[in-house]
């Protein structure tokens, strides 16, 4: 893989990582110890010269104690939840692994493939500040509905907010409407 094909997902890379070992107080050679990853690899890495696996990135994001998404995350981002980059690209333009969105968890992640037919309302649990949720709509239109607020998530788009508030999931479509619900504690 060329530079200019590099994955989107690594072009804040080299910035974010420099400047997390910097905020922490580790050397490059710190950070090669703590990571396992040899320090011309971390030189090469931050000074934008280096293609550097997924993996890498979770070896480097774990020794500083950083999520991957610091790593990766535009610095000017105006939705850190909302990341939206090409992380891993195959050798045919419809292979690729998109990052959409991330978020800490601690005890808990639950994956749902959920539906809801044509006039169909679900109100989904609230939970305490803790818990965070990605609804992925894979067919249809999703309408969120808050007490104050709404939001409308076509299909291929993804919104991702906290649980702590009473919310419902509705169809108005006249067809099935499909989603992936991510839940993380």
């Amino acid at each position: 893989m060329h530079s200019q094909d590099r994955p989107k997902v690594l072009e804040h890379v080299a910035g974010n990582v420099r400047a997390l070992r910097q905020k922490i107080g580790l050397s490059q050679e710190a950070l090669a110890i703590a990571s396992g990853v040899s320090r011309r690899m971390i030189i090469n890495i931050e000074t934008g010269d280096a293609n550097v696996s997924l993996a890498t990135l979770d070896r480097l994001a774990e020794a500083m104690g950083v999520r991957f998404s610091d790593i990766v995350l535009a610095p000017q981002a105006a939705d850190p939840t909302r990341i939206e980059a090409v992380a891993w690209a195959g050798q045919k333009p419809e292979s690729q692994g998109m990052l959409l969105s991330s978020f800490p968890a601690h005890t808990e992640v639950e994956v749902w493939r959920w539906s809801l037919g044509p006039g169909e309302t679900y109100y989904p649990t609230v939970h305490d500040a803790a818990w965070t949720e990605t609804v992925y709509v894979l067919e249809g239109t999703l309408k969120i509905l808050w007490d104050d607020a709404e939001r409308l998530v076509t299909a291929g788009d993804f919104h991702a907010y906290n649980c702590e508030r009473l919310r419902r999931y509705v169809n108005e479509g006249d067809g099935v409407l499909r989603m992936i619900r991510t839940l993380a504690h």
